[in-house]
């Protein structure tokens, strides 16, 4: 029978497996049979990086963690070895990471995982993995707000090499003057030629006699 200190000592584990579940936004679990020294310690760091938690957890632990947190729809893949991936602020990174890895093992797999405090699906999981990373995501987001910052910039630019917005009012004002000017000219072109038009009648009426 466990002593009162190993039992107080799995009391702690659970709880505190209980509050990192509760505390994250996102977690998956994982099979890790088959990995080796040298992949398990990339696979970590790749997950550390990314601000993932990842450990090897015992299943009758993380049973009881899961009933605290209320995710007992993950007590069902808790069998075999477990390893487990948390995130506080990144939804998509654990399941990214850890599924292409699966990608490449006969053997490691995703077992299961939940999004805000719900057990999800394998599927749902797949499509978290193919989220991109959040600085592909900033990066665009970024990239949209520049576009039109960058043409404002340039229009400010152009305006300070002209010397001002005086002066690009004052060369504009230059530039509209002629065409305003020309527009009577063009109204007229039709006037002059109306005698011309109506002089041709008189001049075939003797021949019609």
């Amino acid at each position: 029978m466990p002593s009162a200190k190993v039992l107080e000592q799995k009391k702690a584990i659970v709880a505190e497996l209980a509050d990192r579940l509760k505390g994250s936004v996102t977690g998956v679990l994982v099979n890790y049979k088959g990995i080796n020294v040298a992949d398990d310690t990339a696979l970590r760091k790749e997950l550390r990086e990314a601000g993932v938690k990842y450990s090897v957890v015992k299943n009758t632990l993380l049973s009881r963690a899961c009933e605290e947190a209320e995710l007992t729809g993950l007590q069902t893949t808790l069998e075999g070895t477990t390893a487990l991936a948390t995130s506080d602020e990144d939804y998509a990174a654990a399941a990214r990471i850890l599924a292409n890895y699966a990608k490449k093992s006969k053997t490691f797999e995703i077992k299961g995982g939940y999004l805000d405090g719900e057990v999800v699906d394998l599927a749902t999981i797949d499509s978290l993995a193919k989220l991109p990373t959040r600085d592909v995501l900033l990066a665009n987001v970024l990239g949209a707000f520049q576009a039109p910052i960058a043409s404002f910039a340039r229009a400010i630019q152009a305006i300070v090499d002209d010397g001002g917005i005086e002066a690009c009012l004052a060369k504009k004002a230059g530039e509209e003057a002629p065409a305003e000017e020309a527009a009577p000219a063009a109204e007229e072109a039709p006037a002059e030629e109306a005698p011309a038009a109506e002089a041709a009648p008189a001049e075939d009426a003797p021949a019609a006699e």
